[in-house]
């Protein structure tokens, strides 16, 4: 596995095991913050060594230039001399390294865009640090924000719920009213009628009554001659 194909599953590992906890944003991103902090020592590493290999893979192809070269300006000066035999030395020297350059170039262009891919995610990274950074406190404060509406909403809801237990208070207010509205009916209806006529009796025995003591006063007045 390339050092760039590791690079992308470290990332993906870092985003993919955060989603999978579904922490708290807050914490969620001061926690992403640190793992792309350690990707970016890791990644930095790696592209210091990449830029390294560039480097030399350059010096090797400049080299085998500086090579072919020489013994192209060998082989001249050994016509000029009137030595085509080492001429011919010279020129399979420098044959040999035209092939060899071939070899070298390919290397080089390998490792400089394996250099120029890691400076690319070195520098997305690093963007997105700092990107991610100015953003936290945002992100943070929306959080706060959430979970106060949160609350908010709890209380709205317990308020709902008391609304609700007046009602029912004013329900069984209203029953309990009812139940005694009943009661005293039911008291009225428990207490024996007035008989009208033994309220006139009572009336009229008292006029007897008074009656007889008249007659007898009236009488006691007679006997007396008075």
């Amino acid at each position: 596995m390339s050092i760039l194909d590791r690079f992308n599953d470290i990332v993906k590992a870092n985003i993919n095991s955060l989603l999978d906890k579904a922490e708290d944003p807050s914490k969620m991103i001061d926690q992403y913050l640190r793992n792309m902090t350690d990707s970016l020592a890791e990644v930095k590493k790696e592209t210091a060594a990449i830029m390294a290999e560039e480097t030399r893979t350059k010096r090797l192809v400049d080299e085998n230039a500086k090579q072919i070269e020489k013994y192209d300006d060998l082989a001249k000066m050994a016509l000029r001399a009137n030595n085509e035999d080492d001429a011919r030395v010279f020129i399979a020297k420098k044959q040999d390294l035209v092939t060899l350059s071939e070899s070298l170039q390919s290397t080089y262009a390998v490792a400089h865009d394996n250099a120029n891919k890691m400076r690319q995610m070195h520098d997305k990274l690093v963007s997105d640090i700092n990107t991610l950074t100015s953003r936290r406190d945002m992100i943070k404060g929306k959080v706060a924000v959430a979970k106060t509406q949160a609350k908010v909403n709890e209380f709205s809801s317990s308020t709902d719920k008391a609304a609700g237990a007046m009602s029912a208070f004013d329900r069984m207010e209203k029953k309990a009213e009812q139940m005694l509205d009943q009661a005293n009916a039911m008291a009225d209806l428990n207490t024996a009628p007035v008989d009208e006529a033994k309220s006139l009796e009572e009336k009229y025995k008292a006029d007897k009554s008074n009656t007889s003591v008249n007659d007898e006063l009236e009488k006691m007045k007679r006997d007396l001659g008075l």
